[in-house]
């Protein structure tokens, strides 16, 4: 979204718009993460009006009522969808829109305000006997109260904003000092994001599964569950792959979790689709996590096992339809696999925001039974703003093994340049063996790659084959380049040093020979494409030349990794070891940015001598608080930014002697 956001409307399915119904949607999916021009939005173009409802920051643009009211106005709009975030659960949103006798696209004020207050939600699932997860039932005053409640409840706890949702205002905390510090940036980020600062306490369950029932009630008193979405995979308590259905639950559990979700439904007199989410142990117990009273962000893979369309379900119950289904017409056709792709840096905490211009983008929509919901197109800007989702990638199988294998396939051949994704990520995580296997839970990230993620860890085959494809890319350039100057000769230079780093290969053409291994290389190398496959001794794979320079320098996306490579001709192997190299600098000593943010809090001055691991400033990255610490014990030489400042990702924060 931009300086000029516009809150699209749609046509209905009725017909044209002279005198008949039409809906304002206020964030069409996934557009919220996104700055550009307003005209060049997805959105946009596909609504049949667009009414600006104010600047970047979502106190003046998406939460703003009035703004989105007076929209309202304007267009005639009969009722609004909200979409995921933002006011889609907000209850005073909904009363204002009845009162000038507009629809909301959703549940009734009622259940927003009772599910939406974590405490309330709680009480009255245990009344509804929905198991609960023991805890204190009360508003936390302050960070030592924190202290108190989680000494009584017993360590590890989860401290999580009372309205809040999609994993802010969220920490654990294993002692009284992550308590305290919990408390604080947990209340700071509930009052950035949901405008109420209100914190609970209750039992963190260790090495659970994140499993959710979704369920649809109209407003005849009628609810169904529509199976459940398997949302373990997680990093900072947000999801980043979901599936359906689990692998993890039998027939009986799932009957079981899908009564108690229609039972809270129920209590609350629910109406429109929502998302009861609990948490699994080892032993198939669940307890009751949270409501979330809107259109969820994996949506997608609950309607690719149902056959149902959510969002018209919900317009429909909106309208006041009954429901159309009985429990047992809701089928599990096949498997559902959604990845969240990202304008992420998975290697900084798997995962921390990027900024930028699409300066390329091409979905992988040409692939069968892939889904891809996304609000942007090339030329898109991501900015600070919002949640850095780039786009929902979903794909579709009759077995878990179909979905997955053209997950795969997908995210092979998803293109984007110009901001640093998750994809090498995503790709690591669908085919690593536990989740294969079906063997996760919400450490998974924590638990295979405890150091980190790190990228794609090249099998010996797997190397081979890419130094024998970068050394092909190189011939393919050559040989196009002679055809360009019209001096194509029957010998190419030999090219003999291929760095990944430090192996020698010699290639003539597609055959290369390396240690004394033959690797044949085919493709139709169209150097112009954004995809190559290429076929190494007779293995299909879809690489991405993400960039190539004139010295050699090659960088290649491989099995959804990024590789840089160098490919020099003998001569420029000879020459090469008489050039200097770059001495990395002493990060030791000074802080950058890991991200673009906003500054939230500096907690140093020139002077300050600080400890190993110390506080020195927050930085605030689409709605996340991030503690930047000290990495020695040292004096502090000087400070480089202030609170309210606005930092880019490598901007010099603090210099330390």
């Amino acid at each position: 979204m931009s300086p000029l956001r516009s809150s699209p409307v749609f046509r209905s399915a009725s017909g044209s718009r002279g005198g008949q119904s039409h809906c304002l949607w206020t964030q069409s999916p996934l557009t919220r993460a996104f700055v550009s021009p307003s005209l060049r939005l997805v959105h946009v173009k596909m609504a049949d009006e667009a009414v600006c409802v104010g600047p970047a920051p979502t106190n003046k643009s998406y939460l703003n009522m009035d703004a989105i009211l007076e929209a309202a106005r304007q267009t005639g709009a009969q009722a609004v969808h909200p979409g995921y975030g933002f006011l889609s659960e907000n209850k005073e949103f909904a009363r204002r829109l009845a009162a000038h006798g507009v629809t909301f696209i959703g549940p009734d004020t009622h259940a927003i305000q009772a599910m939406g207050d974590k405490i309330e939600s709680k009480l009255i699932a245990k009344k509804a006997k929905v198991n609960t997860i023991p805890g204190f039932d009360g508003v936390v005053k302050d960070a030592e109260e924190a202290v108190r409640i989680a000494g009584e409840i017993g360590y590890p706890v989860m401290i999580k904003a009372s309205a809040g949702g999609g994993g802010k205002g969220m920490r654990i905390a294993w002692n009284d000092e992550e308590t305290r510090e919990g408390f604080r940036f947990s209340s700071q980020e509930a009052a950035s994001s949901f405008g109420d600062d209100r914190l609970l306490i209750e039992k963190f369950i260790d090495n659970p599964r994140h499993i959710e029932i979704q369920v649809l009630a109209d407003k005849h008193g009628n609810a169904l569950w529509l199976n459940e979405r398997e949302c373990s995979i997680q990093r900072r308590n947000q999801k980043v792959v979901e599936e359906a259905p689990s692998t993890f639950l039998d027939p009986e559990t799932r009957c079981a979790m899908g009564e108690q979700a229609v039972s809270l439904a129920k209590a609350v007199q629910y109406s429109s689709a929502g998302t009861v989410e609990f948490l699994v142990d080892s032993k198939k117990n669940f307890y009751f996590l949270e409501m979330n009273t809107r259109l969820q962000v994996e949506h997608p893979i609950t309607e690719c096992i149902t056959g149902l369309d959510l969002v018209q379900q919900m317009i429909r119950v909106a309208k006041g339809y009954p429901l159309q289904h009985r429990q047992a017409d809701i089928p599990i056709n096949g498997w559902a696999i959604e990845s969240r792709v990202y304008a992420e840096d998975p290697y900084k905490s798997f995962g921390l925001p990027s900024i930028g211009r699409l300066s390329q983008y091409q979905e992988p929509v040409n692939i069968p039974a892939v889904r891809v919901d996304s609000g942007i197109q090339e030329g898109s800007d991501i900015s600070i703003y919002y949640d850095p989702m780039i786009s929902k990638l979903v794909t579709y199988g009759s077995t878990r093994a179909e979905a997955l294998q053209r997950m795969e396939e997908a995210l092979d051949n998803y293109v984007i340049r110009g901001v640093t994704h998750n994809i090498p990520l995503l790709r690591e995580i669908i085919t690593h063996p536990r989740f294969v296997s079906g063997d996760i839970s919400t450490k998974f990230l924590q638990e295979v790659y405890p150091e980190g993620f790190k990228g794609h860890q090249l099998s010996d085959s797997e190397r081979w084959e890419l130094l024998a494809t970068a050394v092909a890319l190189f011939v393919a350039a050559q040989l196009r380049s002679q055809r360009f100057l019209g001096n194509l000769s029957d010998e190419l230079e030999t090219c003999s040093h291929v760095c990944l780093p430090g192996n020698s290969l010699v290639c003539r053409f597609l055959q290369v020979d390396l240690d004394g291994k033959r690797v044949d290389v085919s493709s139709e190398w169209n150097l112009a494409s954004a995809l190559l496959p290429v076929t190494v001794n007779g293995t299909q794979r879809t690489v991405q030349c993400l960039s190539r320079s004139a010295s050699g320098e090659i960088d290649l996306q491989y099995l959804g990794t990024s590789y840089k490579l160098r490919v020099l001709s003998k001569l420029a192997a000879a020459l090469n070891k008489h050039m200097p190299e770059k001495v990395p600098e002493d990060t030791s000593s000074i802080l950058r940015s890991p991200m673009p943010g906003s500054v939230v809090a500096v907690s140093v001055k020139a002077g300050d001598t600080v400890a190993e691991g110390q506080e020195i400033c927050v930085i605030e990255a689409m709605k996340m608080q991030n503690s930047m610490t000290a990495a020695k014990t040292a004096k502090v030489k000087s400070v480089h930014c202030n609170a309210g400042d606005t930092v880019g990702e490598g901007d010099l924060l603090v210099e330390l002697e």
